[in-house]
């Protein structure tokens, strides 16, 4: 397995961050195989969907529904409403896999791979992109 840490700066902000690039330069002519992608973080995850009609921002819009910065969150530092950040991992989970041919994600036609992070206490982030030969 061949793996490789990369840096990135989430800003102040919730974001959703598109790596697809970055996991498609990482891939880029190894072969088949298996994308594996890991955010070694407790309040970030990383999802699969389409981006830049809307999506993310309604993602960001429905995490904020379901995990209302205002409740009563057992986990408190941090800003106000830091507890939803350490739930979110639980519907978005930290880690994504992606089946690689021939060097190339094996994506659909609109789909990307997403860092979304909530967090806006800690705006640098890594993700560990791990290729498994197949």
């Amino acid at each position: 397995m061949d793996s490789e840490l990369i840096d990135l700066r989430t800003g102040t902000r919730e974001v959703v961050l598109d790596l697809t690039s970055r996991c498609e330069e990482f891939v880029s002519g190894r072969g088949d195989g298996l994308l594996h992608v890991f955010v070694p973080h407790a309040t970030a995850g990383v999802a699969i969907l389409e981006t830049g009609a809307g999506s993310d921002t309604d993602l960001l819009r429905v995490l904020e529904e379901l995990l209302p910065r205002e409740f009563a969150w057992r986990h408190r530092h941090g800003t106000p409403g830091h507890g939803r950040d350490h739930v979110l991992p639980a519907l978005i989970p930290p880690y994504a896999t992606v089946p690689v041919l021939d060097g190339r994600l094996t994506l659909g036609t609109w789909q990307s791979i997403c860092l979304v992070d909530t967090n806006v206490d800690n705006p640098e982030r890594q993700v560990r992109l791990s290729f498994l030969a197949g």
